[in-house]
Parts: C-alpha cells; sequence; structure tokens
C-alpha cells in the first residue's frame, strides 16, 4: 500500500522558500553565540503611538467587543479609511460601497486573484516583487506574465513592451510603488499611462500603496485614485502595518473600483469574519492623529529617511556603494564585488548566508522576490542608527576579508 498523500501540489508553486530559510539560517547563527541584527524582515521596530495604544486597550475591556466584527457593520473603520483617502490624496469614496476593510493588505492580496479571476485565467506582476502576489496567483489557478523591471529603465514596467495580445488576455496588471523590494517610486504620468492601457484593453490596474507614508527628501508618494475617473479600472491596496507601526494588528484595505472591490467582500464574507473589533478602533484612532497633524508633522518615512542616511553613509565608509533609496524600509542593494575561493559564484543566496554566518547580519537575498531579484539583496532598516552603524562595519569586515 502506497503512503497516501496528504500535501498539495499547489504549495509547490507557492514560490520561493527563502524567507524560512533565512529564520533557519539566522537560528543556526544565533545557536553560535552571534550577536544578531536582522534586517530581513520589515516589521518595524517602534511601537503605535500612545494614542494607537490607547484606543486599542480601551476597546479590548469593553465588553460589547467580543462578537463577531461581521455581525456589526464595520462601517466606522471604512468611513475612516475614505477620510484618510479625501485627507490625504483628495479621492472621495462611497465607505460603503469602494472601501473593504482587511485583516492587513497582504490578506486582501492573497485572496484577490481568487475573487476576480477563473482558473486558466492571466495576469501581470512585476519581478522582482513581493512574494505573495505570484503567490495569490498559483492559488487561484491564474497565469502570470511577469513585467522586468531593470534599473535602466528607472524599475518601471516596459508597458510598450508588452504586446497587445497579452494585454488582451490579462484580467489584472499589479504594481507597487513605492516598491518592496527595490524601494521605486512612481509619478502620477506613469499611472495615468497605465490606467491608458487598462482603459483600452479593459483591464483591471492593482495597486498596492502599502508605503504611501514613507517617502524620503520631500516625496508624496501619490495614489492612482487621484487620477480622474480611475475607480473606474483601478483598485489600490493601503496598510496600517509600516506607516503606522501596527504590523502585528493586521488591518489595511482595499478602495476603488467598487465591483473589484464587492468581490473580494464577497469572498473574505466567507472566509473570515472580519477583522476584531478594538483593532479596527485602534486603527480608527491612527488615522484620526493622521489627519489632525500639522501638514509639516514628520511621517514614519522621515524615521527611515534619517536611518537610511546613517546606514548608506556608513555602508560606504566601509567600501560598498549603494544607491539611496527615495522610500519605504528598504535598501537595495547590489551585490559587492568580492572573491571567493569555492568553485560555486556568488549569488544573493550564498553571499547573504555566508554574511549570516560571519557578521550575524541577517539580509534577504534578491531571489526572493523573483529572477530579476538575482544580484541584489534587500536590506531593512528596522534597527535604530547605533545598531545600524554596528551592521555596516560588520559587512565591511565581511567584505574586505573576501577580497
Amino acid at each position: 500500500m502506497s503512503q497516501p498523500k496528504w500535501r498539495s501540489d499547489r504549495l509547490s508553486r507557492l514560490g520561493s522558500s527563502i524567507f524560512a530559510e533565512v529564520a533557519a539560517w539566522k537560528l543556526e547563527a544565533a545557536s553560535t553565540g552571534l550577536d544578531i541584527i536582522d534586517l530581513g524582515i520589515g516589521s518595524p521596530d517602534r511601537p503605535p503611538s500612545p494614542a494607537v495604544r490607547q484606543a486599542l486597550s480601551e476597546a479590548a475591556l469593553r465588553t460589547d467587543m467580543y462578537a463577531y466584527p461581521a455581525t456589526k457593520s464595520g462601517l466606522p473603520f471604512r468611513q475612516s479609511a475614505a477620510a484618510w483617502m479625501k485627507h490625504r490624496f483628495g479621492v472621495e469614496l462611497d465607505p460603503a460601497s469602494e472601501i473593504v476593510t482587511l485583516l492587513g493588505s497582504q490578506d486582501g492580496l492573497a485572496h484577490l486573484a481568487m475573487s476576480l479571476c477563473d482558473p486558466g485565467d492571466m495576469a501581470l506582476l512585476p519581478d522582482p516583487g513581493y512574494p505573495i502576489y505570484a503567490a495569490s496567483l498559483a492559488l487561484a489557478g491564474v497565469e502570470s506574465v511577469l513585467m522586468p523591471l531593470r534599473e535602466e529603465n528607472g524599475y518601471m514596467p516596459d508597458l510598450d513592451g508588452i504586446g497587445d495580445e497579452v494585454w488582451d488576455r490579462a484580467s489584472f496588471v499589479l504594481v507597487n510603488y513605492p516598491n518592496n523590494p527595490i524601494s521605486a517610486v512612481a509619478d502620477l504620468a506613469f499611472f495615468e499611462r497605465l490606467l491608458d492601457k487598462a482603459r483600452r484593453h479593459q483591464v483591471l490596474v492593482v495597486h498596492d500603496l502599502a508605503y504611501s507614508e514613507m517617502g524620503f527628501d520631500g516625496c508624496e508618494p501619490p495614489s492612482i485614485l487621484q487620477i480622474p475617473g480611475a475607480a473606474e479600472y483601478a483598485v489600490e491596496f493601503h496598510s496600517l502595518s509600516k506607516s503606522f507601526n501596527m504590523a502585528g494588528c493586521r488591518i489595511g484595505f482595499l478602495a476603488g473600483n467598487r465591483e473589484a472591490v464587492g468581490a473580494l467582500r464577497e469572498l473574505k464574507a466567507n472566509i473570515d469574519y472580519g477583522v476584531f473589533d478594538p483593532v479596527q478602533e485602534a486603527g480608527i484612532a491612527a488615522l484620526a492623529e493622521a489627519m489632525a497633524a500639522a501638514p509639516d508633522a514628520p511621517k514614519a518615512g522621515k524615521l527611515y529617511e534619517r536611518r537610511r542616511d546613517v546606514f548608506l553613509e556608513a555602508l560606504r565608509s566601509e567600501g560598498w556603494e549603494v544607491a539611496a533609496p527615495k522610500a519605504t524600509m528598504f535598501v537595495w542593494a547590489p551585490l559587492p564585488k568580492m572573491e571567493w575561493s569555492l568553485d560555486e559564484p556568488w549569488s544573493s543566496r550564498l553571499i547573504s548566508q555566508e554574511m549570516l554566518k560571519a557578521t550575524g547580519v541577517v539580509v534577504v537575498p534578491g531571489e526572493a522576490f523573483g529572477s530579476m531579484g538575482e544580484g541584489y539583496v534587500r536590506i531593512a532598516l528596522v534597527e535604530n542608527e547605533e545598531r545600524l552603524k554596528e551592521a555596516a562595519g560588520r559587512i565591511g569586515s565581511f567584505i574586505r576579508g573576501n577580497k
């Protein structure tokens, strides 16, 4: 009798397991006594503001907060999200039909293809791209066509280089600016060109705007929904995880085209009962605080801008020249030029593993984000400035030791 198979084949199509591998490398390095500086996962190292924590704690103590969230309307958070979109981007949205609350934007990204597409359909994805983009298509049985993001093109997809036959087959095209992992930014002119393609080929544009409040050097990342009529062909994901230090709370939303928003809401109604009400109260407090702040009040991006400057200056002093990112909490760094005594050539995976074993500094290999990510590593600015300088010094010693 053969051994029964209790594992879906689709799990093998979810993409790189490198994040799990990096976690295992980290545990092994820590077991040797190394002091670990974890610049891998992009989880904020700061807590939410006192007002947000107060709102969460007060709501959690209320006796009426422990029913299924779906038994209530959930409208107050969506109304707050609509008000914030108006305040931040000048975008008018109907909170009842054009916004759906999510357990973080990754929740929505993971389920969007299931709600929009049928098996055998096709969608356009960026390469490199956040791993859930491709994984969500694999789960839904949807074919992916990758759009290479190359440095010489400013990490923008070549929209005209995609044939009309591909555009005509696509159900949706997904873009992400400011970008994870590359940290590139896009302007409204790019989104206007993209929407023009979408209208001509009847394709939905999906924009992941998780890093809207994390622009550097005066950059204010725009929303695609700012473009008049955009909601006819576009939806946009927003997250409170990074911009409001609420990653563990799991709250975000999708806004825009009401048919697409409604499809995701309908699917989600069959999967979970929504976001815990005290977390929604905390989200309301976070958005209200942002709207009440002075126009020149620093956003989350100001912290990471300072860290970027400190870290890159330290890296340069160690001999590793890396271009300064324009947004997000990440540095996208080309592999330094190094010698290696083994037969195996340097790769993003190998250098990440060997650097961790030698220095205790955790970074993520670029290959985790797609084939176009090979030759790079992603470094998250999720430690304080002194620890970042310490990390740069250790990395510099590793580079010099392999030259």
